[in-house]
């Protein structure tokens, strides 16, 4: 609980007793290794605070192919944005990569909390801002960047999916083939 009082601090000053009176909204969930958050066709119901571990979030092409679209830490939220603000069927997947731990709120309850804690607009509204901004980034990376400098800043910005991963999920978030990735790190590993 207390990294997610941290989280909520650094984006709205919230006081201990708005914290106290609010975390009830919220319930523990685990994920085994391989559990969905959110599976694809259903309405996300909510919204999470990753405690621990690693959860993909990823889509099918229209070759049924998985697709990896992000990779969700530790001391971030996630959710299937697009199905949970307008309560419809997700296009995503979320899944956990590794045994997971969250800090979940249902749809119904958030809207209680915009109405009763002026505070949580101001938190929801920041959060929407920058899930928005992570995601134009992404685009912009994918469209401008080499897989190599893609895969650079994967390395620099959350290291650990390196190490949690499976190959063929961060070869699908970079938009490389598990062959050319081991080209890259072969070439990042010698120095070229």
């Amino acid at each position: 609980m207390e990294k997610f009082k941290h989280f909520l601090q650094a984006i709205s000053p919230i006081t201990d007793q708005e914290f106290a009176d609010t975390i009830p909204f919220f319930t523990q969930q685990q994920l085994k290794k391989g559990d969905f958050f959110v599976a694809q066709g259903r309405i996300c119901r909510q919204v999470a605070f990753v405690e621990k571990g690693t959860l993909r979030v990823y889509y099918l092409n229209a070759k049924a192919e998985e697709i990896t679209s992000c990779f969700c830490t530790e001391d971030n939220m996630t959710t299937s944005y697009k199905s949970f603000i307008l309560q419809e069927p997700s296009d995503l997947f979320i899944q956990a990569i590794e045994d997971t731990s969250l800090l979940a709120i249902e749809y119904g309850n958030l809207q209680k909390l915009y109405t009763t804690y002026p505070n949580w607009q101001t938190i929801g509204r920041a959060l929407v801002e920058k899930e928005y901004l992570n995601m134009e980034k992404y685009a912009s990376v994918l469209n401008n960047e080499t897989a190599k400098e893609k895969y650079l800043r994967l390395q620099k910005e959350q290291p650990n999916v390196l190490l949690k991963a499976p190959v063929e999920h961060i070869a699908s978030y970079l938009g490389v083939t598990r062959r050319t990735l081991s080209r890259i790190r072969k070439e990042i590993a010698s120095g070229i």
